[in-house]
């Protein structure tokens, strides 16, 4: 995922910019030390001196949380990129599957038979649901907008059939998840394929496009 340099540079300035006035404020009582001259008011100075001290407990406060913030924005920024590259090495290895029949064989056998085209477009449906599935899991789908883009999903016979087929080896390998969106992602596909069957038969590959 491409760094959003503008937002990058945006932030460094405003918290160079608080940094700046933390240390201006911080150097306030000493100005005004250099600067008094004799016969000045020094009480005055004094209580001057506490209010920029005050003062600058707070900026120094936001200053923190800003510091706070921009940390767990890189995080999450860096976890974004993580799952990424993860997306783009099995949509690699995918793709390579596809390209000869002799690859098909090196993954775990379906858990019910079926034609070696059916097992190539499983193929692709479960690179479309795991699509759907890392970006729920950053976040950047909301549990209705999963649940109506499954729904309409399984209306179709690939994405049923491969829901039916699939579903069991997601529940496997999500039961040890710690993950509790990734967990989550998988009761609400369960939920919007029972949606989907309870609705009616899936609309067959051959009525999807006009002949």
């Amino acid at each position: 995922m491409p760094i959003n340099r503008t937002a990058v540079r945006r932030r460094g300035a405003y918290l160079g910019g608080l940094g700046l006035a933390v240390l201006a404020l911080a150097a306030t009582p000493f100005l005004l030390d250099s600067l008094a001259s004799p016969g000045r008011d020094w009480e005055r100075l004094s209580n001057i001196s506490q209010t920029y001290g005050a003062i600058s407990v707070v900026i120094s406060t936001v200053a923190l949380l800003a510091v706070a913030a921009s940390l767990v924005y890189q995080a999450r920024q860096t976890r974004i990129q993580n799952e990424e590259a993860h997306r783009s090495t099995h949509r690699e290895l995918m793709l390579l599957t596809l390209s000869d029949p002799a690859y098909q064989v090196c993954w775990e056998p379906p858990n019910t038979r079926m034609t070696a085209e059916r097992w190539r477009q499983l193929l692709v449906a479960n690179l479309i649901v795991s699509m759907w599935s890392s970006d729920y899991k950053l976040g950047l789908i909301s549990d209705p907008g999963v649940r109506a883009v499954l729904e309409d999903y399984f209306r179709g016979e690939i994405g049923r059939a491969y829901w039916h087929n699939s579903a069991p080896s997601w529940r496997r390998y999500l039961d040890k998840s710690h993950d509790p969106r990734e967990r989550r992602f998988v009761g609400i596909a369960d939920e919007a394929y029972a949606a989907a069957v309870a609705a009616g038969p899936p609309v067959p590959t051959g009525e999807y496009f006009i002949p």
